[in-house]
């Protein structure tokens, strides 16, 4: 057995202390940490986190420890039982690595445990101690218990290294809730200073996990379920584990009341708990053939992510309106701001989904000012794909079947059993629940016009209509008149002006020689403010008008064309309830 023993050791300099004892290691043993971890697809070095590595012997006596590379480390001896210390630098306040300071601590363990080169496959047992001098402090995880009560410090068994590092921890004071979905426990946490209505929150992820359990059908895959919530002023996030899922909000996004409407804040987390929980199905038990085992001290390829990250971000909507959270028009609101991301970048006509999966070690996660006119969202694409899917299979079957019977599928060949799915794994499925081959609709993987989805849509009962943005505020949805003059530029507000943050080539912005990061700071004489989009107005189509921007602390200046504004934004609208229920009944 692999022992640790993890300890807040300083909430202040936000270090744990890590203690490990392996018996009766090789003679030459090696240990590695990972670089990335799963459900995150960026090389993230957690490594360089670790702080003083020491080796020592049964009696305490120091063994030399050598460094192979930025996250291996060797150590040769005749010891019966090895024992390592170490520290981790816990301050990234992220679902991803680790954060420690006096109001909490929270760790996911491919950032804070060393494995042991193999030895990995072994039982792994952890003992996670309470900060000294703070007495008030609970722990949640999903790792399984052999000593302590719920939501009490203690020692944690797992079956081998992955089953470890799975399992995220949290601690410190939180507001505890339970309830039960289709048999099974689920607990939800709230860290952090909040105003939640807890039965509500219960009321609502219980009818969102229900639906998705009977979507795929009973025993869920888990014996009991953790939502933990770290909440913010300003926070998103989630990342998905075997049992649990870490999360991030803003505070306002809880809701306050037992019947408070459920507004677009609400909305947003109702959606991201939709969003993280179908991973539990979809990625963490269906999986890429390429994940198994995952690979986690260097980039493991896969051109799949728009199965696992697209057709999740399909159902986490579509999720939330089966379960009665939200309305039918509050759904295609939802999936209007979907449509919208995609058809506001450019990239999208350069970059296909398959590449975009294959590429997001790089490119997706690594994004900068240019990414909208460079690549596409393998999350926001994918989710239409499945549309397109879901809308081809239910037209062509007559409503016989849908993308849930692929889902179901998926399930029970491959997620049930173990399996890897292959690259034409998604493609083989599908076909034989259409009947005939799915060559075509497939093909779209590979290419980047835009999917043919305003025909598929109108059978539906549902009009796709494309209009201009009404302003740097608008996400899409609604059924509003846009902007008549655009302009082309994301900005945030500035004590003295705009800030731009990204530019969309072609446009106006862009043949005024306008860059990301640039203070605009006057228009035609005036000093410009966040409703300069709406003062252009003002001004007719090929005119021009002159700009002041500091670009660092060198001024410049050019002229901006008037120019119509880009239909890029996406309204869907209900026309026919009774053709609607065919999808959304």
């Amino acid at each position: 057995m692999i022992r640790y023993q993890i300890t807040a050791i300083d909430p202040v300099a936000h270090l744990f202390e890590v203690a490990l004892r392996i018996d009766k290691p090789a003679p030459v043993q090696q240990l590695w940490l990972p670089a990335w971890l799963p459900g995150s697809y960026m090389v993230r070095d957690f490594a360089k986190n670790l702080i003083d590595i020491r080796a020592f012997d049964e009696i305490n006596r120091p063994l030399p420890l050598q460094q192979l590379d930025k996250q291996r480390w060797q150590v040769s001896s005749s010891a019966e039982v090895l024992h390592l210390r170490y520290r981790v630098y816990a301050w990234d306040l992220s679902v991803r690595t680790a954060h420690l300071d006096q109001t909490h601590g929270f760790f996911n363990g491919s950032s804070v445990f060393l494995a042991v080169a193999g030895r990995e496959q072994q039982t792994h047992e952890v003992e996670i101690l309470p900060p000294k001098g703070i007495v008030d402090w609970q722990l949640a995880t999903m790792l399984p218990r052999v000593s302590g009560d719920d939501w009490q410090f203690g020692r944690f068994r797992a079956a081998d290294y992955d089953e470890l590092i799975d399992h995220p921890v949290e601690m410190g004071t939180f507001t505890i809730g339970t309830f039960n979905a289709c048999g099974v426990r689920h607990d939800v946490i709230l860290t952090g200073r909040h105003y939640c209505c807890m039965p509500r929150l219960l009321a609502d992820l219980t009818a969102i996990c229900e639906s998705q359990i009977q979507l795929f059908g009973t025993p869920a895959p888990f014996d009991r379920y953790l939502f933990m919530t770290q909440v913010l002023k300003d926070g998103f996030g989630g990342l998905e584990h075997r049992a649990s899922t870490a999360l991030h909000c803003s505070r306002h996004e809880l809701p306050q009341s037992v019947d408070a409407p459920v507004d677009k804040d609400y909305r947003n987390y109702l959606t991201l708990c939709s969003h993280e929980y179908f991973h539990s199905w979809n990625v963490k038990r269906i999986k890429p053939a390429a994940f198994m085992p995952y690979q986690l001290q260097a980039e493991s390829y896969t051109r799949q992510l728009w199965a696992y990250e697209g057709i999740t971000s399909y159902y986490d909507d579509l999720m939330t309106y089966r379960s009665g959270c939200i309305d039918k028009q509050g759904y295609l609101e939802l999936l209007s701001q979907t449509f919208t991301r995609v058809y506001r970048g450019s990239g999208r006509l350069l970059q296909s989904l398959s590449d975009s999966s294959f590429n997001a070690w790089t490119k997706f996660y690594k994004q900068d000012e240019n990414a909208g006119n460079a690549i596409v969202s393998y999350y926001t694409k994918g989710a239409l794909f499945a549309l397109f899917l879901d809308l081809t299979l239910r037209l062509e079957t007559h409503g016989k079947k849908s993308l849930d019977d692929l889902m179901r599928l998926l399930w029970q060949r491959f997620g049930q059993k173990a399996l890897g799915t292959a690259d034409d794994s998604h493609q083989q499925l599908y076909s034989e629940l259409l009947g005939r081959d799915a060559t075509a609709e497939f093909a779209w993987l590979h290419q980047t016009e835009d999917l043919p989805l305003a025909s598929l849509l109108a059978q539906f009962g549902v009009e796709l209509k494309l209009r201009t943005s009404s302003g740097n505020s608008d996400q899409g949805g609604g059924n509003i008149d846009g902007l008549t003059v655009g302009f082309g530029a994301k900005y945030k507000a500035e004590s003295i002006g705009i800030r731009l943050t990204s530019i969309s080539n072609g446009s106006a912005a862009h043949k005024a020689g306008l860059s990301a990061k640039d203070l605009l700071i006057a228009a035609d004489g005036l000093q410009v403010s966040t409703q300069f989009e709406q003062a252009l107005q003002r001004y007719q189509p090929g005119t021009s008008i002159t700009l002041h921007w500091f670009r660092d602390d060198v001024l410049m200046t050019g002229e901006l064309p008037i120019e119509a504004a880009a239909k890029d934004t996406v309204s869907l609208i209900l026309k026919d309830d009774v053709q609607a229920k065919a999808w959304l009944g």
